[in-house]
């Protein structure tokens, strides 16, 4: 029995770490839509991260990378996709944090969080970091400072195994 249970675990793991991406229309900063079963990087691994403008370790990780940014891009092609789980009422607050921190990551606005329960998110910060076919490699909870270098050096291995 206990060899069973084991089993089923190792299973359910295994199928949320193959599963594909929930689609979820989100808009961007311009208004566009955005179909989250779709996001890709033409093969090359990709990271999601979800903040809100309350969310100061959120911002931190996303201003540390941010740093560091073209130069994961040039060493990579990694990509960053950060998603706004603020309310509808605070939106508006989003391109302004983006465009005061330079951040240069397309920004997808989820604010009724459907794309946040969709992936089973109970908090953020909430990291995803996916390998070049779009097949989930790491979920990450909380940032803690340094964050970022952990992510490269995930990235780095992604792409010496692919």
């Amino acid at each position: 029995m206990k060899k069973l249970i084991i089993l089923a675990v190792f299973a359910i793991f295994t199928a949320n770490l193959f599963a594909q991406l929930p689609a979820v229309t989100l808009k961007t900063l311009d208004g566009k839509t955005v179909n989250t079963a779709e996001l890709n990087n033409d093969g090359k691994p990709f990271i999601i991260s979800f903040f809100a403008l309350w969310c100061k370790p959120c911002q931190r990780e996303l201003k540390a990378i941010a740093e560091v940014y073209d130069e994961w891009q040039e060493e990579t092609g990694v990509k960053i996709f950060a998603v706004s789980v603020d309310e509808a009422q605070n939106i508006h607050k989003v391109k302004p944090l983006v465009d005061q921190n330079q951040w240069e990551y397309e920004i997808l606005l989820d604010p009724n969080s459907d794309f946040k329960r969709a992936l089973g998110i109970n908090m953020i910060p909430a990291t995803f970091i996916y390998d070049g076919n779009g097949k989930l490699v790491e979920k990450r909870v909380g940032a803690p400072e340094g964050s970022e270098e952990y992510l490269i050096e995930k990235v780095r291995e992604i792409i010496k195994n692919q």
